[in-house]
């Protein structure tokens, strides 16, 4: 049990489009033995609505000390601190209706200090997803309700959005922030260490579940090569899980279909040049991390 009063809190905070919720699902698979390490990952339902509601009351002011226990109580079972708590929710954002209004997530700075306000107290860091636009759009398109193509882009220029924008906008307004990122084409390989920030589990290829994603991508017979290879050299993990993606892949996950209104081939490889060049921006600016493989 935490007697300091103070916890590390881990929030995933999407995007969507991207972890489709298979990171919280496994460690909700474990939920039991993590809490043994003094990790509580709650039931997401405890705790989704109240923090967008609570941050929304806030109106952008600090949540005084009450609130702050108020919440805490509601996603605690019994009110113990423990060292870590892990959230995640795609829509801490936003919700999907309002991630592209002429840039990507324009609130989503205002909603991570909202959730800054509400864990004042405590050691927060935020991880995030980020995605070609090319195959990001595509994808969020299809959760949108009632919109056509023409009212979901909008006047957005395609070829300016820039997920380095958005990263810019939240790290330099809350000062201080810790926020690690990754590329949703690259999670295969860097599953493990993606839990492993998010829980401080050294050895994440313990917990069940944790290869759901690699098991989409890759025949049977590659994972279950990969899972020998680990157990005979779990030191050399990330060099076998990037070798076996390549070698067993399925054909069918290679190359994307899109099926977009007035994009051609050209703008998606254009598309995807910006999204390479952006990458080397996120990775330079301060107080991110940014994971590869």
């Amino acid at each position: 049990m935490n007697e300091s009063g103070t916890m590390k809190i881990s929030i995933h905070i999407g995007a969507h489009c991207t972890d489709e919720e298979r990171l919280i699902r496994c460690l909700r698979q474990n939920a039991e033995m993590l809490d043994d390490m003094d990790v509580v990952v709650p039931d997401p339902d405890t705790y989704r609505a109240l923090l967008r509601e609570t941050s929304g009351a806030l109106q952008g002011q600090p949540a005084t000390l009450s609130t702050q226990e108020m919440v805490l109580e509601q996603i605690l079972d019994d009110g113990d601190l423990p060292e870590r708590l892990v959230l995640s929710w795609d829509s801490f954002l936003s919700f999907p209706q309002w991630a592209l209004r002429d840039r990507l997530y324009p609130a989503g700075s205002e909603r991570v200090r909202g959730l800054l306000h509400i864990f004042a107290l405590h050691d927060v860091h935020f991880f995030l997803a980020i995605r070609n636009p090319a195959t990001f759009l595509p994808d969020l398109l299809a959760k949108q309700q009632g919109k056509d193509y023409e009212t979901f882009i909008g006047k957005t220029d395609l070829l300016g959005l820039r997920w380095s924008d958005l990263v810019a906008d939240i790290v330099s307004r809350n000062p201080g922030l810790h926020l690690t990122v990754w590329c949703d084409e690259d999670a295969p390989c860097l599953t493990p260490a993606i839990l492993g920030a998010m829980t401080g589990v050294d050895d994440c290829t313990v917990l069940e579940g944790w290869d759901d994603l690699l098991a989409r991508l890759m025949d049977e017979d590659g994972l279950h090569q990969l899972r020998a290879a680990l157990a005979a050299q779990p030191e050399a993990q990330d060099a076998l899980i990037a070798d076996h993606v390549a070698r067993f892949i399925r054909p069918d996950m290679v190359g994307t279909e899109f099926d977009m209104p007035a994009w051609d081939q050209g703008m998606v490889d254009r598309m995807g040049e910006l999204y390479e060049e952006d990458l080397g921006r996120i990775a330079a600016m301060p107080g991110v991390t940014f994971l590869t493989p």
